[in-house]
């Protein structure tokens, strides 16, 4: 069966009961949305404070490919499994985006017998985050082009506005567009833009924010541009839109609550991309999930050069986390294709491709050990086209490494195909018991530009970083202004590099900054690498053409 009609075969419990079994949570605590997903309350959410931490696993990946590696796939199957050898276990994972359900990539539920329910509704609008996410950052654009239109007392430099607009859908057309055409009543003309939704600073504050009052605190410092003249910052605050956009998030914030296809617990909450924003969910989630379990498995985002390193350097940074171990996604596929091998012969036993592919994953593996002093496990998801010969190298490249790779079967087999990783990683976790070596990849206290060449020479094997005049004198700038902001590099996910051609393990490299922007109120600095984009663009064949609905409301087409 597809995942959908999996997942549709499903039997939930309903969402009041699993809560209450399962995390001791009062019904007075949860806010259904229908029977089989809910919001938990900032009150019962305050109870949690005390109460002792569990062990916190990131669940990470090789490069991405077409070929698919399954992270989410894993961290589900991972949480069953580690529920079905006995332990108290919480998933905590992000909301789906509708720009990759409709597009190439698919939704973000999981996949065959490892997956979250209800699949269609979390992949879709689930229970209005992202729109909510949308109405609060189009009201702050909104309140800065009708502050101008009205005389604008603050002296905003119209040139210099730095607050695009959002939306949760892959549209390349609303990139760069004009507006206030069509005469003065329609406010200044200028140009203008859109992000998605997941790019969005306010996505990244509301991921970041552990309250009600830190999450206004941290919308009002957003800086939407600078007075005319002077350069002063003009923020949230300034426009008085703060309150407003707290009051469109304050039920959003509360985290969600849904399960496994094996009635575990799982929290999905908040969706930042990681190739171009942190990747992570949010921080009152995963906080919660730690009072809640005695083990919880959370993800970040596409490769670990990119979401388990901001998970790490900006994510834990922020909210005094640290993971007690990782898990390292890959598949035998994706090494071949890393190896020169084309998708359409990735089915075929190729050991030298697979050898010559490991590169990316030897390079994850050891910034994971090396440059953040994790422990580390190897999950392999299974292919059926995958080999004996293919597995038994594999798992003999990781041993040399110091580490250990377990096959995993869980797309097929749910949480039962992932028991040997939950005992691996259990080991693991009580292995290093006490003898933390967890570091960040940089300090807190060296220049904005030696944040982005370290990243990029320690974790992508570049030389060196390259930028126009303009970034470095901005970042001069400030690193004065902000000199313990951590950097969030935006870049391909395809590749270590700035190129998504250079698969495997590319060295020597220059990393190309094309553009920085300030997120003053998430409290970081966005780099732009190469050619990324903040608004993706529709493939030539979109997803969106074979999602349809029957007469009776079931959804079809959706992975």
């Amino acid at each position: 069966m597809s995942d959908i009609e999996i997942a549709q075969a499903a039997k939930p419990k309903p969402v009041m009961e699993l809560a209450r079994d399962r995390l001791g949570i009062p019904a007075e605590h949860m806010d259904p949305y229908g029977h089989y997903k809910a919001k938990v309350s900032f009150e019962f959410l305050q109870t949690l404070k005390d109460k002792p931490r569990g062990k916190l696993i990131l669940v990470t990946a090789i490069s991405p490919t077409p070929a698919g590696e399954g992270k989410t796939t894993t961290s589900v199957g991972l949480g069953d499994a580690l529920a079905r050898i006995g332990k108290k276990s919480l998933i905590c994972l992000r909301e789906p985006a509708l720009g990759p359900c409709f597009g190439v990539k698919g939704g973000a539920a999981g996949g065959g017998y490892a997956q979250v329910v209800p699949m269609e509704d979390i992949n879709l609008h689930f229970t209005g985050d992202f729109h909510a996410i949308a109405a609060a950052h189009n009201l702050l654009a909104a309140m800065v082009d009708n502050h101008v239109h009205h005389e604008n007392k603050l002296g905003l430099d119209t040139r210099q506005i730095g607050w695009k607009r959002v939306m949760d859908m892959n549209d390349r057309a609303l990139r760069e567009i004009v507006v206030g055409l069509g005469g003065t009543a329609n406010g200044f003309v200028r140009q203008d833009g859109f992000d998605i939704i997941a790019a969005s600073e306010v996505m990244a504050i509301f991921c970041l924010s552990r309250s009600l009052a830190e999450l206004k605190q941290r919308l009002g410092n957003i800086q939407v541009g600078v007075q005319r003249g002077t350069g002063t910052p003009v923020l949230a605050r300034d426009l008085k839109a703060d309150g407003a956009m707290a009051a469109l998030l304050k039920d959003a914030l509360r985290p969600n609550l849904v399960q496994t296809l094996e009635n575990n617990p799982a929290f999905i909450h908040g969706g930042p991309f990681a190739n171009i924003a942190h990747g992570c969910n949010t921080v009152i989630a995963t906080e919660a999930s730690l009072g809640l379990a005695d083990y919880v498995v959370t993800e970040a985002g596409f490769g670990a050069d990119l979401g388990a390193e901001k998970f790490l350097d900006i994510k834990c940074r922020k909210a005094g986390l640290e993971p007690d171990a990782v898990v390292l996604v890959a598949t035998v596929r994706a090494l071949k294709y890393h190896g020169g091998v084309a998708q359409k012969d990735l089915n075929q036993e190729n050991l030298d491709a697979l050898g010559k592919g490991f590169c990316n994953l030897e390079r994850h593996l050891t910034n994971l050990q090396q440059v953040f002093g994790l422990p580390v496990v190897v999950a392999v998801n299974h292919f059926t086209a995958d080999t004996d010969a293919e597995h038994a190298l594999l798992r003999s490249k990781v041993e040399a490494l110091g580490a250990k790779a377990v096959l995993c079967t869980h797309w097929a087999h749910g949480g039962k195909g992932a028991e040997e990783l939950a005992r691996e990683v259990v080991e693991a976790i009580d292995a290093n018991a006490g003898k933390s070596t967890f570091q960040f990849a940089y300090p807190d206290d060296i220049a904005l530009w030696d944040k982005i060449k370290t990243v990029a020479t320690r974790l992508y094997g570049a030389a060196d970083i390259s930028a126009d005049a303009k970034v470095k004198d901005t970042l001069a700038k400030w690193t004065a202004l902000y000199p313990k902001f951590p950097v969030c590099i935006a870049k391909t996910q395809y590749s270590f590099s700035a190129d998504a051609a250079l698969r495997g393990a590319p060295s020597g490299h220059i990393l190309p900054i094309r553009e920085v922007r300030l997120s003053r109120g998430a409290e970081f600095i966005v780099a732009i690498a190469g050619s990324m984009m903040t608004m993706p663009g529709l493939p030539k064949v979109p997803a969106a053409e074979a999602i349809d609905v029957d007469d009776h409301g079931k959804i079809s087409g959706l992975f």
